[in-house]
């Protein structure tokens, strides 16, 4: 009994000194805004101090448990903005384009932007493994706690696509059926509005000043990040320390690695030679984006991020970015869907000592390129991606459970490439549409995303 009680009040007292040393954190970030720092350096030293008071939370055995909670509220607030984001934008940006034509022209160049830079992220990544060779020397042992991901059918999947009931898929959070449903409404509203102005007139007129409403609050929350950016960052620093990551430390390499690469070729060389735009300065601008994504490792909580991101520091046009962007959030998969499984694959196949030759490794591409846009809307996709690729290799896909340990820390940066290329993606189109302000993008020197805090 004496030594539960111990146990309890040791667990009691380090979790005291963990939200102590947060909320010291948190004034010191909180004071940082009061003197107008900026937004982006804000966000870069809230990702370093949660960095090293994880890691001094997991050497000390601090629980950490309320930096995590801090982290699922600032989570669950974005959360919040997603499913009315997604309708009042698309159905705002639907109506706003009007010529069907030309939403489908827009509809094939994105998805189209998709798929490439998936399948040059795929080929980056397997490039990448082989001269890393992760595989070599880690023992087949596989986790206890892996379980192998079942890959739903292709007539399952468009299942789960096509929308039931609107607002049970609204309440469940399930963006692409509530994505599908809002654009019925957009070009149904096109449609009648052609022949009847006056009878979408109201629809209309609510859409748009609902869609104003949701930037104000959108605002409110986004003003949170930098808070939000620590708490999650320290909490996964403290829950997996260094010691977790030493095993495999040659599979998180090659993986950041191959995702740096195809951060700065592909996303760098995009917009470089094909926006024609100043690398350096969109990558400043985008990198709210960037480090939300890398903490909260979800493309749906960083979409409003990234809606604000575009259009009011890259100055996109809203049309373009609301339809872009949340399908961005869906289908969008370089890191996950592309580096990798390209990079599990070569793995898995040397721990297991499988041969692999060119052909395979052209399907790796391939595969990785269509599962990314086949698994849209399926939850863990990068798990369900990989297990494609393994399954079309006829590579053992209980060798998925052997990076179980580090999926947590190669998401972070899967997903900050994941969001980049949808911001990368909707920089392009709208340059080839006329919808790129490029005047304003070169002449702002300035955080335009109001975000300093009340």
């Amino acid at each position: 009994m004496s030594s539960l009680n111990n146990n309890l009040i040791h667990a009691f007292q380090s979790n005291w000194v963990s939200l102590v040393i947060s909320l010291v954190i948190i004034g010191v970030l909180y004071f940082l805004g009061r003197k107008r720092v900026g937004f982006g350096s804000r966000v870069l030293i809230a990702l370093g101090l949660g960095l090293i008071a994880g890691i001094f939370f997991n050497k000390f055995k601090f629980d950490a448990t309320s930096v995590s909670t801090i982290g699922s509220i600032y989570v669950n607030l974005v959360k919040m903005l997603v499913i009315p984001l997604v309708v009042v934008l698309v159905i705002n940006s639907i109506t706003s384009i009007s010529n069907l034509g030309h939403l489908r022209k827009i509809g094939i160049k994105t998805i189209s932007l998709f798929l490439i830079t998936t399948g040059i992220a795929a080929l980056i990544g397997l490039l990448v493994a082989l001269a890393f060779d992760p595989g070599s020397g880690i023992a087949q042992e596989i986790p206890k706690t892996f379980k192998p991901r079942d890959i739903p059918t292709f007539s399952q999947v468009i299942l789960d696509l096509v929308p039931s009931n609107p607002i049970s898929d609204m309440a469940g959070g399930k963006v692409v059926p509530v994505l599908i449903f809002s654009i019925f409404v957009a070009i149904a509203m096109v449609h009648v509005g052609s022949k009847k102005p006056e009878a979408v007139q109201p629809v209309k007129h609510f859409i748009e000043s609902f869609a104003q409403i949701m930037h104000q609050v959108t605002k409110y929350i986004i003003r949170l990040t930098p808070f939000g950016v620590y708490a999650l960052i320290g909490a996964m620093a403290a829950k997996y320390g260094l010691e977790t990551l030493a095993p495999l430390i040659k599979v998180i390499l090659a993986t950041y690695t191959a995702l740096l690469l195809h951060f700065i070729l592909t996303f760098g060389g995009l917009v470089t030679f094909v926006a024609k735009v100043n690398p350096f300065k969109f990558f400043r601008k985008a990198y709210p984006t960037i480090a939300v994504a890398f903490t909260t490792r979800s493309s749906y909580v960083t979409l409003p991020v990234n809606l604000e991101v575009i259009t009011k520091r890259l100055r996109v046009s809203p049309k373009i970015a609301s339809f872009v962007a949340p399908l961005g959030a869906t289908m969008n998969m370089n890191g996950c869907g592309g580096v990798w499984p390209a990079v599990v694959a070569i793995f898995v196949a040397r721990v297991y000592n499988v041969p692999l030759g060119i052909s395979e490794y052209i399907l790796i591409v391939l595969v990785s390129m269509i599962s990314s846009i086949g698994v849209a809307g399926v939850p863990g996709p990068a798990a369900i991606s990989t297990t494609v690729v393994l399954t079309a290799l006829g590579l053992p896909v209980e060798g998925l459970g052997l990076v179980l340990a580090i999926d947590a820390v190669v998401d972070m940066g899967r997903t900050a490439v994941n969001a980049t290329g949808t911001t990368v993606c909707t920089l392009l189109v709208a340059n080839s549409e006329g919808e790129f302000d490029r005047e304003s993008f070169n002449r702002d020197e300035e955080d335009q995303m109001e975000l300093n805090p009340v």
